[in-house]
């Protein structure tokens, strides 16, 4: 059995430069396995960092591009592909769009850039600039913890520890927490508010942001997201009998959506964005063998149900993966 590994606060602020996340997770340490640590951490980021835990977490990344020495090595890391192709043209327009962002939103722009160019860096950027901003705090977080994710996996790897680049904490630059908190008050105190007593108007779309079943792939072992996935969705569809252990019959499950990982390890969409989704049996299926041909399994098949009383809730079923283990949780 392997041993148990303990996480300082010094480990974690490395990870994520949330000082709640980083104590709550040296507190929970030791952790038995990397899937342990990942699912505490996605728990506390998720449920009891607030948003000045969030914007702190935020202030410990440089804008992406930079090239300080001050820039730790993991960051170096996450971002060679996009400096290392980045053109003079395309570094300028991404250090203009970077500050538009900062004034926008009151904090960095936040990607996990592992794998990505600059181009496509530059043109996510510009996507989600027209979000709303609590859309985008969101989102950053969520950013934010797929850097914690990979960060965690590198922990826990073979690899030598890597020193710090400070000991004061996060840099937070010349915008003050006090600041930034400010800026993304006033955005959100500017929000439209529901009027009373009007009825909702039916639109024929969603409230929802994204489809209600959603994945992506962690290669644990590299330390990285795993890209060119084939991945499949599917629901049981017989109504005499669900699937169980005894009841293995492959004739009841329709397609409902396939998609390949793209270079964040995340999926495209493989249902439709619904306000409620059905509830069922539901199949994720990952076809690993492309990915690892020498590894143990073939391919990856995730069953879960969604009861009735959890229509509304989201859904995330990521896969954990190296050639001869896997894992998952049921994210939000």
């Amino acid at each position: 059995m392997a041993t148990p590994t303990t996480l300082t606060v010094e480990d974690m602020l490395r990870v994520n430069g949330s000082r709640r996340l980083a104590a709550a997770m040296a507190a929970a340490s030791p952790f038995s396995s990397l899937a342990d640590a990942l699912l505490a951490a996605r728990r506390i980021w998720l449920n009891e960092v607030d948003v000045n835990g969030w914007l702190e977490a935020f202030a410990a990344h440089p804008a992406i591009g930079t090239t300080s020495p001050s820039v730790s090595k993991w960051s170096k890391e996450e971002q060679s592909a996009a400096i290392s192709t980045a053109k003079d043209s395309t570094a300028q327009e991404l250090a203009e769009w970077n500050a538009k962002y900062r004034e926008k939103f009151g904090f960095v722009f936040m990607i996990c850039a592992s794998g990505r160019t600059a181009p496509e860096v530059l043109a996510e950027l510009k996507r989600r600039f027209v979000n709303r901003p609590i859309v985008e705090l969101e989102a950053a977080a969520q950013e934010e913890l797929k850097i914690t994710e990979l960060r965690l996996a590198k922990l826990f790897s073979s690899e030598p520890s890597v020193p710090s680049t400070t000991n004061k904490g996060p840099n937070i630059q010349s915008d003050k927490a006090s600041d930034r908190i400010r800026i993304i008050g006033a955005h959100l105190g500017a929000l439209p508010q529901p009027r009373a007593n009007k009825a909702p108007e039916i639109t024929g779309s969603s409230n929802r942001s994204r489809p209600p079943i959603t994945t992506h792939v962690l290669d644990v072992a590299r330390g990285s997201p795993a890209s060119g996935i084939e991945v499949h969705l599917e629901m049981w569809k017989d109504v005499s009998a669900p699937p169980s252990f005894s009841n293995k019959d492959f004739n009841g499950w329709a397609t409902l959506g396939s998609s390949i990982t793209n270079n964040d390890g995340r999926s495209g969409q493989l249902m439709d964005i619904v306000d409620n989704v059905a509830p069922g049996f539901y199949r994720i299926s990952f076809n690993t063998s492309k990915y690892a041909p020498a590894g143990f399994f073939p391919y990856v098949s995730i069953i879960f149900e969604i009861k009735e009383s959890q229509t509304a809730e989201h859904f995330h079923v990521p896969l954990l993966h190296s050639p001869f283990s896997f894992t998952t949780y049921r994210g939000s």
